[in-house]
């Protein structure tokens, strides 16, 4: 079945052009769209879609929006899709729940790959914003000087291997810095991500900011 999408954007051009776009691929179907966002929220607790692409610009009332949408439409995943790549934006969409963010300037290839990840039940951070958003989390945990406990268990070694994908770092590089195989480290990441349920390395890395186990290892 195609994945189902209600697209939720000010600007009619925008939304007509998005629209064309997705209805040329056969793994979606557009099922409505808004230029209002509690409309959008209606027509999720109306029409049940799969994903809900929703604008974070600011024209639209969208913070409250996304919060009643995990009220009244729990089961639809929600993409921010917004011109804006401010810091402090970012956060502001991942702090408020969304599970994934995308800016209006990706390439067709990178929104295709959001919405299966969406579908697919993991998280979305634009490859344009994931630096920084790990700079951000890094900060914010040496500040606080500690760590939480992930919401499923994680051995020790798991955690750290977690940390450093997190970071940034390569497969080879962690095996290097821990003394270990890649096929040693490659088997943690495959294990961390089904304990997790987690299967893109930007789904761990929300993961990690989300449940504060980034830390600097230097």
């Amino acid at each position: 079945m195609p994945c189902r999408i209600l697209l939720a954007d000010p600007s009619p051009l925008f939304r007509a052009g998005l629209r064309a776009l997705l209805e040329q691929k056969k793994d979606f179907v557009v099922v409505g769209d808004t230029g209002d966002a509690m409309t959008a929220v209606s027509l999720a607790e109306k029409l049940k879609p799969d994903i809900v692409i929703l604008d974070m610009s600011g024209e639209l009332d969208s913070q409250q929006a996304l919060q009643e949408l995990f009220i009244r439409a729990p089961a639809s995943r929600v993409l921010m899709f917004s011109a804006r790549s401010e810091l402090d934006h970012v956060m502001n969409c991942l702090q408020l729940g969304a599970h994934g963010f995308l800016l209006k300037n990706a390439s067709v290839a990178e929104l295709e790959q959001a919405l299966q990840t969406l579908r697919g039940g993991g998280q979305y951070l634009s490859s344009a914003v994931l630096p920084m958003v790990i700079g951000q989390a890094l900060r914010h945990n040496r500040k606080r000087g500690g760590t939480q406990a992930p919401a499923q268990p994680l051995t020790t070694r798991q955690l750290e291997i977690l940390r450093l994908i997190a970071r940034g770092e390569t497969t080879r590089s962690i095996a290097d810095g821990l003394g270990l195989s890649i096929k040693t480290v490659e088997a943690h990441r495959s294990q961390i991500m089904h304990r997790l349920q987690i299967h893109d390395v930007p789904g761990l890395v929300l993961f990690a900011v989300r449940e504060g186990i980034i830390r600097l290892n230097d």
